[in-house]
């Protein structure tokens, strides 16, 4: 018996079931991952960190062995704090908002330092002296904080570490002017390796037009901030001493007899931006122009027995554990040597690339200076040109629609959710691309941070109209950040604390 043909599909049938099935395979199921939604806590802070001790005059005191040890080594590591860990009697929402104001200066005075020319002012004043004006990090009060040794004897010496600076200098005995900080200033009168600078040496020709007491034939120097913060000094070589022993000898350090603003505690700043007179590429030929550094979550909830502390590695260890794969490309602008530029290629959230972060809005204009993506130790927030944040946030939004809008923003932050209540909480991924296929997925922790202590959790970027693109130390949490000089390259290596 013949079987009768199946009855033909109408048109508009057809057309609904291939409308259904194109809906299905662009409706991916959005990747989420798992968040511990633990608010900010509502206790003052008490303890202080083991780099505020005043104690510690034999840190730096090592064993003829232990430095032979250390002169033989091809590397040198040392642990960082934040400069929040100093705080005394405040509680962690204080902290924030302390550390989102300093952010918007900074942030400010690296647009406006990225976008204007890379010139030093040099100035002729009353007594013969002619003195540069350095470009620095926006804001002198600084993020981390290290611990090392000055002269020899080695004076301890609290300084700020930043990768948005290129000038080392600390405070000197005897002051004209010095604000208070951790431990004694340093008296380059009492070292053996101190050597005054003469005018003419080609370490004071890189401070761009020089300096010169006309009367000393001494070099000088002056490294001005955003903020009005201002050191200047003398200009000499000293001997820069390391926890475990390891010792570089004639490093151009400013030595500042003028000091005002908001430093901190610190006695100074140990700049490791790529500039000629930047710490890595003093050092280059004992350790190469390699570092990197690992920076714990600021925000977490671990207690000090369990986690786990901020480091900052100079030399080839700076590169262990890193693959090809995971580099991307410096690029360089012509008008600002000092900032780490790479290309963002894209960001995506849920799995998905989000369109509007376009790689025209994040390019680097080499003619103007202008544009481009930076990666800074010293600002918090990432920050994208306007556009590109703007598609990202609405595609985050998008795919957390799941979750309770927390209406008004907080700071800077216009994206917030109400997680009280809440112990893990799914939400979207988002991973940053860079050229040459780097990609850093981010941990929620990196990108949903708490901001009170509530419950109140609020999306870590923010749209910057000041040109330049930042990828900040929130964003930058857990992973080892390898900043490779010698192969003009950067890593984001996962998990490398």
């Amino acid at each position: 018996m013949l079987m009768a043909p199946p009855p033909l599909l109408s048109l508009s049938a057809l057309l609904l079931l291939l409308a259904a099935s194109a809906s299905n395979a662009a409706a991916k199921p959005v990747q989420t991952q798992s968040l511990l939604a633990t608010p900010l806590s509502p206790e003052r802070s008490s303890a202080r960190p083991e780099l505020a001790r005043d104690d510690d005059k034999d840190l730096f005191a090592d064993t003829l062995a232990a430095a032979e040890d250390a002169a033989a080594a091809s590397t040198v590591s040392f642990s960082v704090v934040h400069r929040d860990d100093f705080a005394v009697d405040t509680t962690a929402a204080e902290l924030l908002a302390h550390r989102l104001e300093r952010d918007g200066k900074r942030a400010s005075g690296i647009s406006a330092a990225a976008g204007a020319a890379n010139t030093t002012r040099g100035g002729g004043g009353s007594g013969g002296v002619s003195a540069p004006v350095v470009s620095g990090l926006a804001q002198g009060s600084g993020e981390y904080f290290t611990k090392i040794g000055v002269g020899t004897p080695a004076t301890p010496a609290l300084m700020v570490l930043d990768t948005g600076s290129d000038v080392v200098w600390l405070q000197c005995a005897p002051c004209r002017r010095c604000y208070d900080q951790s431990g004694p200033v340093f008296d380059p009168r009492r070292s053996k390796s101190y050597g005054a600078l003469d005018c003419a040496a080609p370490l004071c020709r890189r401070l761009d037009s020089g300096g010169c007491d006309l009367r000393r034939r001494a070099c000088i120097y002056q490294v001005a901030y955003g903020d009005g913060s201002v050191t200047a000094g003398d200009f000499a070589t000293e001997t820069l001493t390391f926890a475990g022993g390891a010792r570089v000898a004639r490093v151009a350090v400013g030595c500042g007899h003028d000091n005002e603003g908001l430093f901190v505690a610190a006695a100074g700043l140990l700049g490791l931006g790529r500039g000629s007179l930047s710490f890595p590429a003093q050092i280059s030929r004992r350790y190469g122009r390699s570092f990197s550094y690992c920076l714990v979550d600021r925000t977490s909830s671990a207690t000090p027995a369990t986690s786990r502390a901020s480091t900052v590695t100079f030399g080839s260890a700076a590169l262990a554990s890193t693959v090809a794969s995971s580099f991307t490309p410096m690029v360089k602008n012509p008008r600002m040597e000092t900032f780490y530029y790479v290309q963002l290629a894209g960001i995506s959230v849920g799995g998905a690339r989000v369109p509007g972060v376009a790689n025209s809005d994040l390019r680097l204009d080499p003619s103007s200076g202008r544009g481009g993506v930076i990666v800074d130790s010293g600002t918090s927030v990432t920050r994208l040109a306007r556009p590109a944040y703007s598609a990202l946030r609405d595609a985050f939004r998008a795919a957390a629609a799941g979750l309770r809008l927390s209406p008004g923003g907080f700071s800077l932050f216009d994206t917030c959710y109400d997680l009280s209540g809440r112990k893990v909480v799914k939400v979207p991924t988002v991973s940053m691309h860079f050229a040459g296929g780097a990609e850093a997925s981010l941990p929620p922790e990196n990108y949903l941070i708490p901001v009170d202590s509530k419950g109140t959790f609020c999306f870590a970027f923010a749209g910057t109209d000041g040109g330049v693109s930042i990828i900040g130390n929130i964003q930058q949490q857990g992973f080892r950040v390898v900043f490779d000089g010698d192969g003009q390259r950067v890593a984001f290596v996962p998990k490398g604390c």
